[in-house]
């Protein structure tokens, strides 16, 4: 009645810090549900928070219980984790805890170690910046009159397919006269992340659009070393389908390059692909009129 706040465990003070921890000990909260492992990580994407040491001990010990609980549950948790506002935190601290060892193990597998043979960026790495990239585009589309949507709806097409698109790239990685290669890891891929989904009970609908995404991801390049006729142009518009706008997203997102010159030269390319689809759309429309 006197409106002073009860606070057994100390939940004020950590929200004021930023930090996440159990009531009780983690051990027996994960014990009780091992889910709650999983939404230890959604909560710090979800809020931006930091996982307190010892949950993220029990979190590294007890990740092996996730095995018992099902596939729609980890999904959902795994859902919630990409449409919050800062899943790079989330997908970290699994990947850190061996979490994804056990839900989703192709994205431990991406972190390449970087030898004095194989001499290439973290493909793990690379793939966390593609999809923070990924969702600014997909904020950005949404903007009204310059500024953010405030009924934006957050895209999981999308932010699947950017953390998804070269968990091939392990499975294909080579040497060949120096050079690192990663030949056909759009089709590895998309195969590898179609048993994925599947695994977790994903609806097809999304199966299908990510896995054509991640195949599709790297065809943009061949604009860029060649010009392509019109008829080039409206086969990879035809071959994306209702993916377009997504693919889009995707192809620009997956420029990560330090290298200002070479960025700048792969945004104009693009600019100019879109420029010649947005031209072709308008000349089908105005012949079928005539």
């Amino acid at each position: 009645p006197d409106l002073e706040l009860v606070d057994p465990c100390g939940g004020l003070a950590d929200l004021s810090a930023g930090i996440l921890r159990t009531p009780v000990s983690a051990e027996q909260s994960f014990d009780d549900d091992p889910l709650r492992i999983m939404r230890a990580a959604r909560f710090a994407a979800q809020l931006g928070f930091d996982v307190e040491m010892d949950v993220m001990t029990a979190m590294e010990e007890m990740a092996p219980r996730l095995e018992i609980v099902s596939a729609e549950r980890v999904r959902a948790e795994l859902e919630r984790l990409l449409i919050s506002p800062w899943p790079r935190r989330g997908l970290e601290l699994m990947v850190h805890t061996g979490v994804a060892d056990v839900v989703l193990p192709e994205l431990p597998a991406m972190r390449l170690e970087r030898d004095e043979h194989f001499r290439h960026k973290d493909v793990f790495e690379h793939s966390l910046t593609v999809l923070d990239q990924a969702i600014a585009l997909e904020k950005a589309r949404d903007c009204k009159d310059g500024r953010p949507d405030p009924d934006h709806e957050p895209d999981l097409v999308i932010r699947l397919a950017a953390l998804l698109h070269d968990i091939g790239k392990p499975a294909t990685r080579a040497l060949e006269g120096g050079k690192v290669t990663f030949h056909h890891h759009d089709v590895v891929g998309a195969k590898l992340a179609r048993r994925r989904l599947r695994a977790l009970h994903y609806p097809r609908s999304v199966v299908d659009a990510v896995c054509q995404l991640i195949e599709q991801h790297l065809r943009f390049h061949g604009y860029g070393e060649q010009d392509w006729t019109d008829s080039a142009v409206r086969r990879y518009v035809r071959d994306a389908g209702d993916q377009l706008e997504h693919l889009h997203i995707l192809t620009r997102s997956d420029c990560t390059t330090r290298n200002r010159r070479k960025a700048e030269r792969l945004r104009r390319a693009y600019d100019e692909l879109e420029a010649r689809i947005d031209e072709l759309r308008a000349q089908e429309e105005l012949d079928a009129i005539r």
